[in-house]
């Protein structure tokens, strides 16, 4: 998956291949219908080059697909070209970061869970400034300053007229590990009870008494599109990131998202654990 395609066109692309495939019809026989060429189908689905989405409509159309699917891949087509607010840091920051900043700045729902750090979008400025000291690459300190002013950024999502809804399941090493010192963590554990309290954020702590658990393997996000079709997972290998979008990958995370869930503590619960463990700091 490349950091240079947008969100946008990516999942245009997606979207349009699983819709003909679902009709079972081929390049060829969609091009003829709706009055485009062969390779200008394939070039809709596979992400290269501009779009028109008037033939994007068309397609949809033909391809059977419901009012809902028809308008959230219409209004791809129409944004495939925006870039955001990150835009003018992309020639300094990761790939992996730029294409997760792509990925957020759609996403309708992110499911995380944590086994390691608090998500990004939930930590004090603190907090990850320690979290980038500790990183065993060692970093200038106006490097640090720029990586976490973009974290920092980052948490803008939540000021918007319709934010993300951010459901965050956190290991109970998560908040028992301190990060930086006492202070900066008393500091970062009140940030969650905060926003446990929003109605934005569900936040729930799976306690070390559950034992094994669906998500041994570490931490995942799965964002959310406007349509389930539009998912993808994201993976942080630490020695780098991991991408996926197939179906069933799609559906073994989810699924395993779903025992966490069943498996952590309630809301209410939770933000007592995280209390308590806050007083014993």
């Amino acid at each position: 998956m490349s950091a240079r395609t947008t969100t946008r066109r990516r999942q245009l692309g997606t979207m349009m291949r699983k819709l003909r495939a679902g009709k079972g019809m081929t390049l060829e026989e969609a091009g003829r219908l709706v009055g485009v060429s062969k390779a200008t189908v394939s070039r809709y689905e596979t992400q290269e080059g501009p779009v028109k989405w008037p033939i994007v409509d068309a397609l949809c159309r033909e391809y059977g697909a419901s009012e809902a699917e028809r308008n959230a891949v219409v209004m791809l087509a129409k944004g495939a070209k925006q870039q955001g607010w990150w835009a003018p840091f992309t020639n300094s920051i990761p790939a992996d970061m730029n294409l997760l900043l792509t990925l957020e700045d759609d996403a309708t729902r992110e499911d995380h869970f944590s086994c390691v750090y608090v998500p990004g979008l939930l930590q004090t400025r603190g907090y990850n400034t320690a979290v980038q000291h500790a990183n065993e690459m060692r970093l200038a300190p106006e490097e640090i300053e720029r990586l976490v002013d973009i974290r920092m950024k980052r948490q803008e999502i939540f000021s918007r007229s319709k934010p993300p809804h951010l459901w965050a399941i956190l290991d109970e090493s998560v908040i028992r590990r301190v990060v930086g010192s006492p202070e900066i963590m008393r500091e970062q554990l009140g940030r969650l009870l905060e926003a446990n309290e929003s109605p934005h954020v569900t936040l729930q702590v799976l306690p070390f008494a559950k034992g094994a658990h669906a998500a041994a393997l570490g931490s995942f996000v799965v964002l959310g599109g406007a349509e389930p079709t539009l998912d993808v997972v994201y993976v942080d290998l630490h020695v780098g990131s991991l991408f996926m979008e197939k179906d069933e990958e799609l559906d073994r995370y989810r699924l395993a998202f779903n025992y966490l869930r069943a498996q952590a503590l309630d809301m209410a619960t939770s933000s007592a654990m995280i209390q308590r463990v806050r007083e014993e700091m």
